[in-house]
C-alpha cells in the first residue's frame, strides 16, 4: 500500500516562493540563481511573497508573476537611489 506524506504550511509556502523565482527567472530568461539574488537583494522574498502567500497564491499564474516582476522591478529602482 502507498503512502502519502502530508507537507506542513512552512513547506507548502517555500515550494511555492520557490516556483515563483523559477516562473520570474523563466519569464526573464536568466538563471534561477540570478533570480534568487535579485530577490534576495532587494527582500522581495522575506518581505513580500512569503508574508503574502494568502493573497498571492489564489491569484492567476500569469498575473502573479507579472505582478512578481513589476514589483521585482520597482524595488530594485527604489534601492539604487
Amino acid at each position: 500500500m502507498e503512502t502519502w506524506n502530508q507537507l506542513s504550511d512552512e513547506e507548502i509556502k517555500i515550494g511555492f516562493v520557490a516556483s515563483c523565482i523559477e516562473s520570474a527567472a523563466e519569464r526573464l530568461g536568466c538563471q534561477y540563481d540570478e533570480m534568487l539574488k535579485r530577490m534576495e537583494r532587494v527582500g522581495l522574498i522575506d518581505n513580500y511573497i512569503y508574508p503574502h502567500y494568502e493573497a498571492l497564491h489564489s491569484e492567476d499564474r500569469t498575473n502573479l508573476i507579472d505582478n512578481i516582476i513589476e514589483t521585482l522591478y520597482r524595488w530594485e529602482n527604489n534601492s539604487s537611489k
